[in-house]
């Protein structure tokens, strides 16, 4: 089965509110088998809602619309559905009932916006809201299904798992998608695209793979889709195990695992410690460390050390490498390390010095040059990136480096 996603509303098409909703909608389609071929935005104007409705169910057999379903005048959803069906509104006793005890059980007064809400076009088949007043609308003919539900995520998300999907479940047929995805560090797409697609020409053509690159990663994910659910499996474990041994250590991780769940599981492991020194990044490192549970299992913590007196004072790097290297070097972010280790009770420290900008770049020492270095007791490693003029950018990308080079660090000294 084939599903268009439609989104309604003139706040989406703006830029005021970010649609959720349809992603969530097509990671549960497609652990049913139920194929989104696309997602189609519209707003407020009942002419352009009837004609993306059209060309939504030319497309698919099953069309799910969010949004519009409110109290108030701009909420004009129903009024499409009647429109393309060429159907009146009825009046749901059953919906007053429901938006009336909602209402009484707040001390809130019934109005006549919300008697309003309760007329539905005739050929709609209700889906109780257990999260809210406006009900979900099925509503099916030859051409297909079209399922209407309320754009808030929470009302939306109930609806489906409450009322669609046991419906779903019984329509969907004998079609299977599998997914398989792949994380990896420290290359870009086109260096992993030269690594593995000599070995995928025997692939099958029910089965794709998408680079989804981000700031210093390179998700792969393999889509399979077929009517035979073991062969299909077979396929894919096979050609996620050709990917991960043709990547080596450059492949970390599968099924969305991030670089700082990663270093958890590593370090927890391995029973190591991990403490940070940051100044461009201003914490933001530890930050990511952090926002994972369990982080404090191997995490000691940092210091931002943005100024050279802090680098000074809290971790003795020296006044003299200061003055003849400059705060952005591979010799201050080795001191910096070596004082991390010195003052805490860790295994594994790491330090990033850089230049984030917009300002403060030089013609030898441009924006986005950044040093990180990582270390323990016998060994302190560096590495140097030159990054954008982008700021934000130049602090994300420098933390995830420096997330891959601890997990490259321990690869090679705690094997």
């Amino acid at each position: 089965m084939k599903c268009t996603i439609l989104t309604i509303g003139d706040e989406i098409l703006i830029g005021q509110i970010v649609d959720t909703n349809s992603a969530w909608l097509a990671s549960k389609l497609n652990e049913l088998g139920i194929d989104v071929v696309e997602m189609r935005s519209v707003g407020d104007e009942l002419q352009d809602m009837i004609a993306a409705i059209e060309m939504c169910q030319q497309k698919s057999e099953l069309v799910i619309i969010t949004g519009g379903l409110g109290p108030t005048k701009d909420d004009i959803t129903k009024t499409a559905l009647c429109r393309y069906y060429g159907v009146g509104m009825t009046f749901s006793e059953t919906t007053k009932e429901h938006i009336r005890t909602i209402y009484e059980r707040f001390g809130k007064t019934f109005t006549k916006a919300h008697e309003d809400q309760c007329y539905m076009p005739s050929n709609a088949r209700l889906l109780h809201n257990s999260m809210g007043t406006a009900p979900g609308m099925w509503m099916e003919d030859d051409k297909g299904i079209v399922v209407s539900v309320p754009g808030v995520p929470y009302e939306m998300k109930a609806i489906f798992e409450q009322e669609m999907l046991p419906e779903l479940l019984k329509r969907k047929g004998n079609f299977h998608i599998l997914h398989s995805t792949i994380m990896t560090a420290g290359e870009g797409e086109t260096f992993i695209a030269d690594r593995i697609e000599p070995l995928l020409v025997d692939m099958p053509d029910f089965i794709k793979l998408a680079y989804l690159p981000s700031l210093g990663a390179v998700r792969l994910r393999l889509t399979g889709r077929s009517t035979d659910e073991l062969s299909l499996k077979q396929n894919i474990d096979h050609y996620t195990k050709v990917i991960q041994e043709a990547l080596g250590t450059l492949a970390y991780g599968t099924n969305d695992e991030s670089l700082e769940q990663h270093l958890l599981n590593v370090f927890i492991k391995k029973g190591l410690r991990l403490g940070t020194a940051e100044s461009c990044t201003g914490g933001y490192l530890a930050h990511r460390i952090t926002g994972v549970a369990g982080s404090s299992e191997y995490f000691q913590g940092g210091y931002v050390s943005y100024s050279n007196e802090c680098k000074q004072q809290w971790l003795d790097v020296k006044a003299e490498t200061l003055q003849q290297h400059g705060a952005v070097s591979q010799q201050v972010v080795e001191e910096m390390v070596q004082g991390l280790l010195n003052r805490m009770m860790i295994d594994v420290g790491v330090a990033i010095s850089g230049i984030a900008g917009p300002g403060g770049g030089t013609a030898e020492k441009p924006v986005g040059t950044i040093w990180i270095a990582v270390g323990n007791k016998d060994v302190i490693e560096t590495r140097l990136i030159k990054a954008s003029k982008d700021r934000l950018k130049n602090i994300e990308y420098a933390a995830v480096v420096a997330m891959n080079l601890i997990r490259r660090f321990v690869i090679r000294h705690y094997s």
